[in-house]
């Protein structure tokens, strides 16, 4: 990561870690932070799932993950893999056949659960099959379904409970010559998920997978997921995310994008910068962004957007951002450009005009980017 020595503040350091690939997609090392996502649908529905799958990655999903419970979700892995545009992550429980099945079926990265998965006998066949199909393993550690041994150890799931499955699991992976995996140690406490974590970063160099299960629905599960993980992220702990959310999972992709763009460490299309209104607004700020996180939802270029119910942070905000507009009433506003006031606009057509105004700023962006590789 670039360090921002003017504003050391923001800096920062990720955890050193080593690099897999995922498909074509590095994670761990100095590869960007991915955004994960996870299908709803069943697996078996070919057609439904490969919709989830590209409306996921249209949204910035970088990897997606398919449950394959069944030998009939195998075979459906295999028509759907052929036609998605994003390595897949086939999420095996209690069958270890089915990971067999998955990485024969192109999955590009086998998700085992250490508590279910088997004994180690197994556990070796999977290896031999991820070894021949070019496939990494993620060691999936979750705090509600840790080994019977560990919950007899330590009384019930802890942070320590979950680290040590999680290294037991990545010996028997290293004893066995096998070096292409990630690990997560996941839970619905925030506080556990987050200790687990830290520990974890310390006692092992693989990528880390980060994310808080069974989160909650929209709201909810964004806020636990923003703290939890936004926390990790901030130590410089996490090499991949998946935010777990009981909604559509584009909307996991959104909110994944959010907390690494407020955390400098991910940029993807149009950063809205806004006030919560009040009194003073010179127009209807709500609906103006409603409108424009919609309008603007196609615009995957880096950039920044602040839109400001009146003067008293308006022109400040401005100074920072791509785009600008702020309140000043009698119906009409002021349009800054890279910072600097450039021209009066009704409000009446102000959404309009501000999303040409930044699909203009997009272009330009874009044709620099090209001009310099």
């Amino acid at each position: 990561m670039s360090l921002n020595h003017i504003r050391p503040w923001r800096n920062i350091y990720r955890r050193k870690s080593r690099q897999i690939m995922v498909g074509n997609v590095p994670v761990g090392g100095d590869a960007p932070i991915t955004v994960q996502t996870m299908t709803n649908t069943l697996t078996t529905d070919v057609k439904a799932t490969i919709a989830q799958v590209q409306a996921a990655a249209d949204a910035g999903a970088d990897i997606v993950r398919i449950s394959v419970p069944d030998e009939a979700s195998s075979a459906a892995l295999k028509e759907i893999v052929r036609e998605v545009s994003v390595p897949i992550v086939a999420d095996i429980h209690f069958h270890y056949k089915r990971g067999i099945e998955a990485a024969e079926a192109g999955a590009a990265c086998l998700r085992i659960n250490p508590g279910n998965i088997g004994d180690e006998k197994r556990v070796k066949e999977v290896i031999k099959a991820a070894r021949d199909h070019n496939c990494s393993i993620r060691i999936g550690v979750n705090a509600g379904s840790l080994e019977k041994h560990l919950l007899d150890k330590y009384g019930e799931p802890c942070p320590d409970a979950m680290v040590e499955s999680g290294l037991d699991h990545i010996k028997i992976l290293q004893d066995n010559d096998f070096h292409e995996f990630k690990i997560s140690c996941k839970a619905s406490d925030v506080f556990m998920a987050a200790a687990a974590y830290q520990q974890l970063a310390d006692a092992t160099d693989a990528p880390i997978h980060l994310g808080i299960t069974e989160a909650g629905g929209l709201t909810s599960g964004t806020i636990k997921s923003a703290i939890g993980l936004g926390n990790l992220l901030w130590m410089g702990i996490g090499d991949t995310i998946r935010v777990s959310l009981s909604a559509d999972p584009v909307e996991e992709v959104k909110v994944g994008y959010e907390i690494l763009k407020s955390l400098g460490l991910r940029h993807r299309g149009v950063n809205i910068i806004s006030c919560p209104s009040c009194a003073r607004q010179g127009f209807d700020v709500i609906k103006t962004v409603e409108a424009l996180e919609k309008r603007l939802e196609h615009i995957k270029t880096p950039m920044s957007l602040s839109i400001i119910g009146c003067v008293v942070n308006g022109p400040g905000e401005a100074l920072m951002t791509d785009v600008g507009f702020t309140g000043g009433g009698a119906g009409s506003g002021m349009v800054y450009l890279a910072g600097k006031q450039s021209h009066k606009q009704s409000n009446e057509d102000m959404v309009d005009h501000i999303v040409e105004q930044v699909e203009k700023k997009a272009a330009e962006l874009e044709a620099q980017a090209a001009a310099a590789e």
